[in-house]
């Protein structure tokens, strides 16, 4: 679907500097939204709101830490003065680290984990919603993980635990918010070929690379969600790569 005209939408979307955030942009762009790009590498967000453009959208990138208030608030201004109301929400900015297990975990990069993945969530969907309200319409999607929908133990606690809390904050805003129009799909991608997988204690190899998901399938279930019409709401959406025989 291209979003022209009357029906023009405003998208913001974190973690957009690379990875599934990117792939996400540039989908969202090709169909039409003016999008805001953010994270905390503004080289990077230059790149993405670059390739937007080559795909004949409109960008802006939005410098910023979703770990901090003002900056949020300060995005979110910035993003409203260029393109109008946010209508549609994609939280996709993300943390893990290699310390995943009790016995080794650090208390700050726990923290830290949980601001980026819970909090920064919260604190974007907190800057939008004033706007959706007033409108009478917006969409959420909220990047969460595979990890949050089935126990997944090696991810890591921090990681899970924050991506876990996620479902309950969906689950509140359709509950809470429907009645103003609108809605929000909890996303549970499986293994993602992204930059994110030298997070892990062990860095998969090319070969289990190849078996994964990549961003794009991801921004294209997402593309699904925006699209979908206002009176549809998607609760959780789940997708996973089709197991391979090595």
């Amino acid at each position: 679907m291209t979003v022209t005209g009357q029906d023009q939408r405003t998208l913001w979307v974190t973690g957009a500097g690379s990875g599934i955030g990117r792939a996400v942009a540039v989908s969202a762009g090709r169909s039409g939204y003016r999008v805001g790009v953010s994270g905390r590498r503004p080289d990077a967000l230059d790149e993405t709101v670059s390739l937007v453009e080559q795909s004949g959208g409109r960008a802006i990138a939005l410098p910023l830490d979703v770990r901090s208030d003002d900056e949020v608030r300060s995005g979110h201004a910035r993003l409203t003065e260029a393109f109008g109301p946010v209508t549609d929400l994609v939280a996709a900015a993300g943390l893990n680290a290699k310390r995943r297990y009790w016995r080794d975990q650090s208390r700050h990069e726990f923290e830290d984990i949980v601001q980026v993945n819970l909090m920064g969530s919260v604190r974007v969907i907190d800057a939008v919603l004033p706007g959706m309200r007033s409108g009478g319409r917006g969409t959420v999607v909220i990047v969460s993980s595979y990890a949050a929908w089935t126990a997944s133990p090696h991810a890591g606690v921090a990681y899970s635990a924050s991506k876990t809390a996620l479902s309950t904050l969906a689950l509140s805003l359709n509950a809470q918010e429907s009645s103003a129009g609108i809605r929000c799909t909890h996303l549970c991608p499986g293994e993602v070929d992204t930059d994110f997988l030298s997070l892990r204690p062990e860095v998969p190899d090319g070969d289990a690379r190849r078996r994964m998901l990549s961003p794009d399938d991801v921004a294209r279930s997402v593309q699904f969600v925006l699209d979908s019409p206002a009176h549809v709401t998607i609760d959780e959406l789940v997708i996973s790569p089709v197991p391979q025989k090595r």
